[in-house]
């Protein structure tokens, strides 16, 4: 018979889980550079913390191209929430910013994805994980790939980097100074 103590497994109860997830932050109305440090700050005091933030990236918009150019920055953060919690906070830091959403692809002052959470997958209305056209999307892929290239996929099985050589969307992403 074998006398098995909490003690001599180790287990750390209170310990945290911490979950990381790939951002990508975006807009393309009033003061581009600011609405995007604004959302850094907002994450920082809501979701998490910022482990990496890639440089700024210009774009023309994609999918409704009669619009002012795009600003993106893709964002490592660690939170203690999880993926359903992360997209309602992220939610309301696009609503405290402004952002109405009148038309898909249309002109907003913020816009903030979750790209990657840990490996998860999920399918619910507001949170599709991964996202669903990543891959398909020059202006995601680049800045990601500058501050996570070898994250893997968890539906493709392709890095970042990977992904980014194949993805055939032809629209300029240039740094922005």
């Amino acid at each position: 018979m074998y006398l098995i103590t909490v003690s001599m497994l180790k287990i750390k109860i209170f310990e945290p889980l911490m979950n990381t997830a790939y951002l990508l932050t975006g807009g393309n109305l009033g003061n581009r550079k600011e609405n995007l440090a604004t959302a850094r700050d907002f994450i920082t005091a809501q979701c998490g913390t910022i482990i990496a933030a890639s440089s700024l990236y210009e774009t023309a918009a994609w999918g409704n191209t009669d619009q002012p150019a795009f600003l993106n920055q893709a964002l490592i953060i660690e939170t203690m929430l999880n993926a359903r919690q992360l997209i309602r906070r992220i939610l309301k830091i696009e609503k405290l910013m402004g952002r109405i959403r009148e038309e898909k692809y249309g002109p907003r002052l913020i816009d903030i994805d979750i790209l990657l959470f840990n490996n998860e997958k999920h399918n619910y209305q507001f949170l599709k994980l991964p996202h669903p056209e990543m891959q398909n999307r020059r202006f995601a892929l680049l800045p990601l790939a500058e501050i996570a290239p070898g994250i893997i996929h968890p539906v493709l099985y392709k890095t970042i980097a990977e992904l980014l050589d194949e993805c055939k969307d032809e629209l300029e992403v240039r740094k922005y100074s």
